[in-house]
C-alpha cells in the first residue's frame, strides 16, 4: 500500500457497519478507516454506512476486516441477511424489550433494597438471594450493551458515558453482594429497631443494587427513544430509495420490448415510458409527448408539456402521452442519484456532531476514575483501613454515575413531543436542536409549503351573452375525459354540481381537448392553440395578460368556433402564510423563498406575502448550495419545505421544518414536523424548539453540577448509601420537574 494513489487509481466501496451507538462512534469507525495507507473514507451515522475510496491494493474485504478489528462489525454494502432491515429500528426494539424487563424488576428491587438498609429488622432469611435474583439480570442482561461499548472503548483507550456507566453499575453491583454477603450487612438484623430515624439513615448498610439498576432503566430509556428518533430520521434515504423506477422497458432493434431492471439500463438505450410510469434516466425524447410532473425533482407545480428533442429528468412521472427516451445519464450519474448523494452527505454532516454529553465525559470520565483512585490511596494511607478505602472509592464513582444525565434530554424531549403533539408539530430529536436560539433565517419552499400545492380555478371570464357559471360547466364537461392537472383543477371547481356528458372527446397532446356538450362543439386549451384562427375578445385578452404577469396560466375556452371564456388556474397561497411570516419579521428573523418554480411567479407569491428574498428557478442541488452559501456568511439556516426536491436542503439546514402532508422525503429529511398543514405552526415550532433547548441544557448543568457536588463528599467518607439513593433521586426528580415545564408552552 502507498500513500500517494492517482485519484483515478482509487476504488469506491460502501461498508454497512454494526455497533454505532453515537456519533462518536461514527467518528472513531472513520478515523480508524482513514490511518489505513491511501484510504479517504467519510461514515454516515444516520444509515450505519461507509462510504470508502481507497488504492488497488486495498479489497473491500480488508476494509471490512479494519472496522471489525476495532470493536464495530462490518461487511461489504448489501450482503446482510437484513438489509431490508432497519439497523435502528432492529436497534430500538431490543432496547424496549431490556428496558421492559428492567423496570418491571427495578421496582420491588428499589422499595425491598431500601427497606432492608433502613430498617434491617425487616430482613428474613435468605433476603440476599432475593436482592440478587431481582438485580442480576438488571446489571448483567440489561445493561449488556453498555458493558460491550465500555470494553471495546477500553481496547481503544477511549472513555465515554458508557465507560461510567459501565464502572459505576458494576461497582455498585460488586460492592452490594459484598456487603450483603460477606459485610456487616450480611445479618438478618443489626442494631435495635428502637434507634431514631436519623440515627438509621446514617448508619444504614452499604446495599447499592437500587442505584445500579436505576442507572440501568434512566439510561436506556434515553437510549431508547434516541434509536427511535434517530430511525425516523434515516427513513429519508429509504424514502428516496423506493421512488425510483425499478424496471424500464426498453426498445429492441426489431421495434420489440423487453422489460428490464432499471439497474441494467446503458446509456445510449432507448426505452419506453407511459403514462402513470416513472423515467427510469436522465435522457432525451426522441419519439413522443407528453405532460411530465418534474415537481419530485424541480418543485415547478405545474407539469412540463416535453416533446421530441426535449430532455428529461430520471425520477419524474409522466402524466399522459407516450415518449421514448434515449438514456443520457444513468445510475450514479442521474439527477435522481444525486439527489440521494446530497441527502446522505447533508445528514453525515449532522451526524458528526457528538452529543453534549458525550464531550462532557472526555474529560469528566477520566477525571472521575483518576479521584476514585486518589480517595482509595488517601484513606488507606491515612487509616490503613483498605475496607474503608476501598467503600469510598467505589462511592465516589457511584455518585458519579450519571443517572440525572440519563434523564436530562429524554425526558425534556418526551415532554416536548406531548406538548408538540397537541400543537400540531412533532421534534424528532435534540442534535438539531442545538443551534436554535441562534436560527436568524427561514428559509421557504413554495409549491406545497406556502402555496396549496394543488392547481385551483381562481377565476373565471366570460363575454358579453355568457355566464361565468356557463362557461364552467362547459369546460368541465369536455375536461371530464382527461387526466391532465388543468382537467382535475376544472372539475374540483364545479364542487356538488353534476358534470355535463360529453360526446366526440379528443386529447390533443400539448394543447388541450374538445368534445360536443349540448350540441355544441367546445374547445379547451392553450390560448395560443384556442383563438388559432379565431378572434379574441378585448376583455378576455386582457384578463390573459394581467394574469400571465402574475405567473398564472390562463386556458381559453371556445363555442362553435367562437371565443368566449377564459379560465385562470394558479397554486393558491395558503390563508396562514401571511401571519406566519409576520409572526417570523416580528421575531426579528430574514425570511427567504426558495422554488424552483419560475421567477416571476415566485416573485410575485413573495410581494403577497411580505417575504425579504426570492432565490427562483433551482435544482436541489441549487437549494443546498444556498444554504451552505448562507451558512458560509455565518447565518444560521432554517428550512420550511414539503416535497421531494426538498430532502436534501431539510436535511442540510441547521433544522429542517417539513410539512406533515409532504412526501416521505422531506419528513425523513428534516428535524421537526408540522402535523398540520398550518404555516402558523412555524413560529411556533421554533419557539417550542428554544424552550425544548434551553430545557435541555438547563437539566444537563444540574446533572453534572449535582455529580461535581457530591464527588468531593464521596471523597470525604460521608457518603452514605441511603442518602446516596435519596440524591440521585432527588436529581432525576428535579430533572423531570424542570422538563415538565415544557407542558405549559404555548398556553398564552
Amino acid at each position: 500500500m502507498t500513500t500517494s494513489v492517482a485519484p483515478d487509481s482509487l476504488q469506491r466501496f460502501q461498508l454497512d457497519v454494526d455497533g454505532m451507538s453515537c456519533g462518536s462512534c461514527a467518528a472513531r469507525v472513520e478515523n480508524t478507516l482513514n490511518k489505513v495507507d491511501g484510504v479517504r473514507a467519510s461514515v454516515n451515522f444516520a444509515t450505519r454506512v461507509a462510504t470508502v475510496e481507497a488504492p488497488a491494493g486495498v479489497g473491500i474485504e480488508d476494509l471490512c476486516q479494519v472496522v471489525t478489528d476495532a470493536g464495530y462489525p462490518a461487511q461489504p454494502r448489501g450482503e446482510s441477511a437484513e438489509s431490508d432491515d432497519d439497523p435502528d429500528a432492529r436497534y430500538a426494539r431490543s432496547l424496549l424489550v431490556r428496558l421492559a424487563v428492567a423496570a418491571v424488576l427495578f421496582v420491588p428491587l428499589a422499595h425491598l433494597s431500601v427497606m432492608f438498609a433502613v430498617v434491617p429488622d425487616t430482613r428474613f432469611a435468605g433476603w440476599q438471594w432475593v436482592l440478587t435474583a431481582l438485580a442480576a439480570p438488571i446489571v448483567t442482561w440489561a445493561a449488556w450493551p453498555f458493558h460491550v461499548a465500555a470494553v471495546r472503548n477500553a481496547r481503544r483507550g477511549v472513555a465515554t458515558m458508557e465507560t461510567l456507566i459501565s464502572i459505576g453499575v458494576s461497582a455498585a453491583t460488586v460492592w452490594s453482594l459484598y456487603t450483603i454477603f460477606f459485610g456487616p450487612a450480611g445479618s438478618t438484623a443489626s442494631g435495635p429497631a428502637t434507634e431514631g430515624i436519623v440515627d438509621a439513615l446514617l448508619g444504614s448498610d452499604s446495599i447499592y443494587l437500587e442505584v445500579a439498576a436505576g442507572v440501568t432503566v434512566f439510561i436506556l430509556a434515553g437510549r431508547y427513544f434516541e434509536a427511535r428518533a434517530k430511525s425516523k430520521a434515516g427513513s429519508a434515504l429509504r424514502a428516496l430509495a423506493a421512488l425510483g423506477a425499478k424496471s424500464v422497458s426498453i426498445l429492441l432493434d426489431d421495434g420489440a420490448e423487453m422489460e428490464i431492471p432499471a439497474t441494467e439500463l446503458k446509456e445510449g438505450q432507448r426505452f419506453v415510458v407511459r403514462p402513470g410510469q416513472t423515467i427510469a434516466a436522465d435522457g432525451l425524447v426522441v419519439e413522443g409527448s407528453a405532460a411530465v410532473d418534474m415537481s419530485a425533482m424541480t418543485g415547478e407545480s405545474r407539469p412540463a408539456d416535453v416533446t421530441e428533442g426535449g430532455s428529461v429528468i430520471g425520477g419524474t412521472v409522466v402524466l399522459d402521452g407516450r415518449l421514448v427516451v434515449e438514456a443520457a445519464a444513468v445510475g450514479a450519474d442521474t439527477h435522481f442519484a444525486g439527489m440521494v448523494r446530497l441527502v446522505e452527505e447533508a445528514q453525515t454532516q449532522k451526524a458528526r456532531a457528538q452529543r453534549l454529553a458525550d464531550r462532557i465525559s472526555a474529560v469528566f470520565v477520566p477525571v472521575v476514575l483518576a479521584l476514585a483512585v486518589l480517595t482509595a490511596v488517601g484513606w488507606i494511607a491515612a487509616t490503613g483501613d483498605v475496607h474503608r478505602g476501598v467503600a469510598a472509592a467505589l462511592a465516589v464513582v457511584v455518585i458519579a454515575c450519571p443517572c440525572a444525565l440519563g434523564l436530562a434530554t429524554p425526558t425534556a424531549m418526551m415532554v416536548a413531543s406531548g406538548r408538540g403533539a397537541q400543537l400540531g408539530i412533532f421534534l424528532k430529536g435534540h442534535q438539531a436542536l442545538e443551534a436554535i436560539r441562534d436560527i436568524d433565517t427561514v428559509i421557504f419552499d413554495k409549491t406545497g409549503t406556502l402555496t396549496t400545492g394543488q392547481a385551483t380555478v381562481t377565476a373565471v371570464v366570460a363575454t358579453a351573452g355568457r355566464d361565468d357559471a356557463e362557461i364552467l360547466e362547459l369546460a368541465a364537461a369536455v375536461e371530464s375525459g382527461s387526466e391532465h392537472v388543468v382537467a382535475r383543477a376544472v372539475l374540483a371547481s364545479l364542487g356538488d354540481r353534476k358534470c355535463r356528458p360529453v360526446s366526440d372527446f379528443r386529447a390533443h397532446t400539448g394543447s388541450g381537448v374538445t368534445g360536443v356538450v349540448d350540441g355544441m362543439r367546445v374547445a379547451v386549451g392553450r390560448p395560443a392553440w384556442v383563438d388559432k384562427g379565431r378572434v379574441v375578445p378585448a376583455d378576455l385578452a386582457l384578463a390573459r395578460k394581467q394574469s400571465e404577469s402574475r405567473g398564472e396560466t390562463v386556458v381559453f375556452v371556445a363555442v362553435d368556433d367562437v371565443v368566449c371564456g377564459a379560465l385562470t388556474i394558479a397554486d393558491a397561497v395558503k390563508d396562514s402564510a401571511e401571519g406566519a411570516v409576520a409572526a417570523l419579521h416580528a421575531a426579528g428573523l430574514r425570511t427567504i423563498l426558495l422554488t424552483g418554480d419560475n421567477a416571476r411567479t415566485a416573485e410575485v407569491i413573495a410581494a403577497q406575502l411580505g417575504i425579504d428574498e426570492v432565490v427562483a428557478e433551482v435544482l436541489p442541488e441549487g437549494k443546498v448550495e444556498v444554504i451552505d452559501a448562507l451558512r458560509a456568511e455565518g447565518r444560521i439556516v432554517a428550512m420550511v419545505g414539503d416535497g421531494i426536491n426538498d430532502g436534501p436542503a431539510l436535511a442540510r439546514a441547521d433544522l429542517g421544518l417539513a410539512i406533515g402532508r409532504g412526501t416521505d422525503v422531506a419528513i425523513g429529511a428534516a428535524d421537526i414536523i408540522l402535523v398540520r398543514d398550518n404555516l402558523a405552526a412555524v413560529p411556533l415550532a421554533l419557539g417550542l424548539a428554544r424552550e425544548t433547548m434551553r430545557t435541555i441544557r438547563m437539566n444537563m448543568v444540574w446533572a453534572f453540577g449535582y455529580n461535581v457536588a457530591a464527588i468531593p463528599v464521596a471523597m470525604a467518607g460521608l457518603l452514605n448509601p441511603l442518602i446516596a439513593g435519596a440524591a440521585m433521586a432527588l436529581s432525576s426528580f428535579l430533572v423531570v420537574s424542570n422538563s415538565l415545564r415544557i407542558k405549559k408552552f404555548g398556553r398564552r
